[in-house]
């Protein structure tokens, strides 16, 4: 099982401004930074299936807890 022992997120220095174009509705792309402990990781890209989106991932995953961070 992944154990996550640590996350740490690191901010844009302009939060507030995002925060408040946010909240009026406008999309806004800022960038963080996780700090994540696990067992492994992949990188893949996202396949379209119908109305959303599908990642693959090994069978041997089945039944462990993932986290998802889109890096672009």
């Amino acid at each position: 099982m992944m154990a996550v022992k640590n996350i740490h997120v690191e901010e844009n220095q302009d939060n507030d401004v995002v925060r408040a174009q946010a909240a009026a509705g406008g999309t806004v792309h800022s960038r963080v930074k996780f700090e994540v402990f696990g067992e492994e990781m992949l990188e893949k890209s996202v396949k379209y299936s119908g109305n959303s989106g599908r990642v693959y991932l090994p069978p041997e995953w089945v039944g462990h807890r993932v986290k998802i961070i889109r890096i672009d």
